[in-house]
């Protein structure tokens, strides 16, 4: 597979040998691209969020500043009601969009490496899949992942790929509801990492 550049969108696209710009998990189209979710015009952007829900750094620092005071405003009532510990790691919720682009926002909290004996891989897993969960029951139909826990978090790359695919794989083709899932990657050694997992799992 080669990527190539999409004139005009500041992305880069997984290509395969055959020109498709895509891959296809059951009735899903699934898409790498390299570039920023807070620009993806997907039904709704997944936030690598932490358990305050009240913004960060990374993804989650570049969601909220793009997308304004409005999705502050909702996770600050999500967690007045239903979360005042705070949103344990593996979990997801959903916000409206704000002025993203996207409709909405699921924010999950990823785990933090600890060297892969911590219940890491499940909990990365859990992640991908109940942000998928909230997607189904909320009828959305297209999604944007970023990298969850490979940054600040400190999961390897290498060994996240393999999960969140393997884990996405998994949900839709036991719930064969979604069009759409990207995985948007803002530099080029996720890129690269993740094509080569799509790769093997392919």
């Amino acid at each position: 597979m080669q990527p190539r550049d999409v004139a005009g969108t500041g992305e880069t696209v997984l290509w395969t040998c055959t020109g498709v710009g895509f891959m296809m998990f059951g009735r899903t189209r699934v898409r790498l691209v390299r570039g920023d979710i807070t620009h993806q015009e997907t039904d709704a952007v997944v936030n690598a969020a932490n358990s305050s829900l009240m913004g960060g750094g990374g993804v989650d620092g570049a969601i909220h500043g793009a997308g304004g005071p409005a999705i502050l405003s909702e996770c600050m009532e999500i967690r007045r009601t239903r979360y005042p510990e705070g949103l344990p790691t593996g979990e997801a919720v959903i916000t409206g969009g704000g002025d993203l682009r996207a409709r909405h926002v699921i924010h999950t909290v990823g785990p933090v490496w600890r060297g892969g004996g911590s219940d890491e891989e499940r909990l990365l897993a859990a992640a991908y899949r109940n942000s998928l969960r909230v997607a189904q029951e909320n009828g959305l139909k297209t999604i944007a992942f970023p990298s969850i826990s490979t940054g600040a978090y400190g999961y390897p790359v290498e060994k996240a790929a393999r999960t969140a695919l393997s884990a996405v794989e998994g949900f839709i083709e036991e719930n064969p509801f979604l069009d759409e899932v990207v995985f948007v990657l803002f530099s080029e050694g996720d890129y690269e990492a993740y094509s080569r997992a799509l790769t093997e799992l392919w």
